[in-house]
């Protein structure tokens, strides 16, 4: 998991879409689409949702010192 990490930018909820979508080459609209209609199927797709929200780690911030 070492390139998956959740963006700053183009989140909606918690950038988990946004990431998976960068870290496999799709679109972050493409991945909300397969996810939202993986909800109509029974199974943990909200719980593997918030599992995945606290073990991705977000993007590192780079912050400039003005000196």
């Amino acid at each position: 998991m070492a390139n998956l990490r959740r963006p700053r930018t183009g989140r909606v909820i918690a950038g988990v879409c946004a990431a998976l979508g960068q870290r496999f080459g799709l679109s972050a609209n493409l991945v909300r689409l397969i996810f939202l209609l993986s909800c109509l199927l029974p199974g943990p797709q909200f719980i593997i949702y918030i599992v995945l929200w606290i073990v991705i780690p977000n993007d590192e911030l780079t912050t400039r010192t003005v000196a």
